[in-house]
C-alpha cells in the first residue's frame, strides 16, 4: 500500500529533462531539484522583457502677449459723503405742536407739511389786524371827504388856509395808518403761516426732535428735524498739494473735466461716475493738504451722508503694460515675477515692478517689454529654463 501511494504523488521520472535532475537515490525527494530550477528561468525570462526609456514629455503653457500702451494714472483718496443740501426745520412762531404729519426717514418735498402748530391765537391776531384795517379805512374815508369840501370851501374864503391844511394833514396821516395796518394783517397772516410748519427743501427727513404736544419758541429756534437733499450727493476728500498741482496740470486748469470713481466700504464699486467740481485754493498748513469735493448722481439713495468712501481720480497718463492678475506671482524674496517664453520657448522668470491694480490687470512700469509672451495659466508645469509648449490665449479657451 506504501509503494501504490508514492506512484501517485511523484511524477515519473522520464518526465524530467536528464540535464536538470540527475539520477537520485530512492531515498532522495525530487522536489528538492525542482525549487532549484524556478529561479533559473525567472532570470531567463527577465532579460527578454527590458524596452528603451520614454522621451520626456514638454509641458503646455497657455501665454498672452502683453503691449506697451498709455494708462490712466489713477490717485486713490479717502474721503467721506455729505449732503448736496441740508436744511434744519426751526421754529418760527411760538406754541403747541399739535400734530406731525410726515413719516421720520421719509423723503418729503419742498412745500410738504411737516408739523402743525396750534393756530387759533394767531387766527384771532389775524381777525383783529383786519378789523384794525377797516378802521383805519373807514378814517381815511372821512378825512378824504372832509378834504374834498375844504378844497371848494377855502377857494371862497369859507374856512381858513390853516383848517385846509389840517385837512391835508388828517387825510394823509389816516392814509398812513392804513398801511399800518395793512402791515399788521399780512405779519399777523404770515405768523399763522408758520403754524403749519412746511419743508424748505426736497429730500430725506431725519428723526423728529419735538412730538405732539411739546411747546416751541420762535425766539429760541426750537430744532424740529433736519431734511438732507441726498441727489445728488457730494464727496469731500484730502489731497497732498504737491499731488493736486498734477491734478491741475492734466486737468488743463479745469477742475471740473477730471472725472471720479467711487469704491464703497464693502470694496463694491459704485456704478455711476462723477466729477470733481470744487478745488480748494487755500493749503492746509497743519497737513499741507488741500480740500476737494466731487458731486455725484444718487438716484437710488444708496450713498447716504457720512459713508467712509474712496475716490479714484484720474491724473494724468502713464506709459506702461498691463498684465493678467494670473501672470503675476512672487519669489521668496516677496518681489513681483512673470513667467515670460522666449523665442526657442524656454521659460524664464523675470522680476516687475507692479505698481497698482487696473479693473482686473497689473500695471507693470518696469521688468516686462513691448511683445513678451507671458505666462497666464499653466506655469507650475515647468522649472525657469525649461522648454515648454506655448499656445495663445484665445486658443487654450476654446
Amino acid at each position: 500500500m506504501a509503494r501504490n501511494w508514492d506512484q501517485r504523488r511523484m511524477p515519473p521520472y522520464a518526465a524530467v529533462p536528464p540535464q536538470l535532475f540527475p539520477p537520485m537515490k530512492t531515498h532522495q525527494n525530487p522536489l528538492k531539484f525542482v525549487c532549484f530550477a524556478v529561479p533559473a528561468l525567472a532570470i531567463i525570462g527577465c532579460g527578454a522583457s527590458s524596452k528603451p526609456a520614454a522621451a520626456p514629455v514638454i509641458p503646455q503653457v497657455t501665454v498672452t502677449t502683453v503691449r506697451a500702451t498709455e494708462v490712466p494714472n489713477v490717485v486713490e483718496l479717502p474721503g467721506r459723503t455729505t449732503p448736496f443740501k441740508i436744511a434744519q426745520v426751526r421754529a418760527r412762531v411760538d406754541g403747541i405742536v399739535q400734530e406731525r404729519t410726515y413719516k421720520e426717514g421719509s423723503d418729503v418735498k419742498a412745500g410738504q407739511p411737516l408739523y402743525l402748530i396750534d393756530p387759533q391765537p394767531y387766527r384771532a391776531a389775524l381777525d383783529s389786524a383786519m378789523a384794525a384795517q377797516q378802521k383805519t379805512e373807514a378814517t381815511l374815508a372821512v378825512t378824504t371827504r372832509q378834504l374834498d369840501r375844504y378844497a371848494v370851501l377855502v377857494k371862497a374864503n369859507a374856512v381858513s388856509q390853516q383848517e385846509y391844511d389840517n385837512a391835508v394833514a388828517a387825510k394823509r396821516q389816516a392814509a398812513a395808518d392804513v398801511a399800518g395796518a395793512k402791515a399788521a394783517v399780512e405779519d399777523a397772516r404770515i405768523k399763522l403761516g408758520y403754524t403749519s410748519v412746511t419743508a424748505p427743501i426736497s429730500g430725506r427727513s431725519d428723526m423728529s426732535s419735538v412730538t405732539q404736544g411739546a411747546y416751541v419758541q420762535a425766539s429760541g429756534a426750537t430744532l424740529m428735524t433736519t431734511i438732507e437733499q441726498l441727489d445728488p450727493i457730494y464727496v469731500d476728500v484730502t489731497q497732498a498739494s504737491k499731488e493736486a498741482l498734477r491734478l491741475s496740470e492734466s486737468a488743463a486748469g479745469k477742475a471740473d473735466s477730471a472725472p471720479v470713481n467711487l469704491v464703497l466700504e464693502d470694496g463694491s464699486r459704485y456704478p455711476i461716475p462723477g466729477k470733481l467740481d470744487f478745488n480748494g485754493a487755500t493749503v492746509d498748513p497743519a497737513t499741507g493738504s488741500i480740500h476737494l469735493r466731487a458731486t455725484f448722481p444718487n438716484p437710488q439713495h444708496k450713498l447716504l451722508p457720512g459713508m467712509f468712501v474712496r475716490a479714484e481720480l484720474i491724473q494724468g497718463r502713464d506709459h506702461a503694460i498691463l498684465v493678467p492678475v494670473s501672470a503675476i506671482g512672487h519669489n521668496p524674496r516677496g518681489d513681483a515675477t512673470a513667467l515670460v517664453v522666449q523665442a526657442d520657448n524656454t521659460e524664464v522668470e523675470r522680476t516687475v515692478t507692479a505698481t497698482r491694480m487696473l479693473g482686473n490687470d497689473w500695471v507693470v512700469s518696469a521688468g516686462l517689454s513691448d511683445g513678451n509672451q507671458v505666462v497666464i495659466k499653466g506655469a507650475r508645469l515647468a522649472q525657469p529654463g525649461a522648454k515648454v509648449r506655448p499656445v495663445g490665449a484665445t486658443l487654450a479657451a476654446k
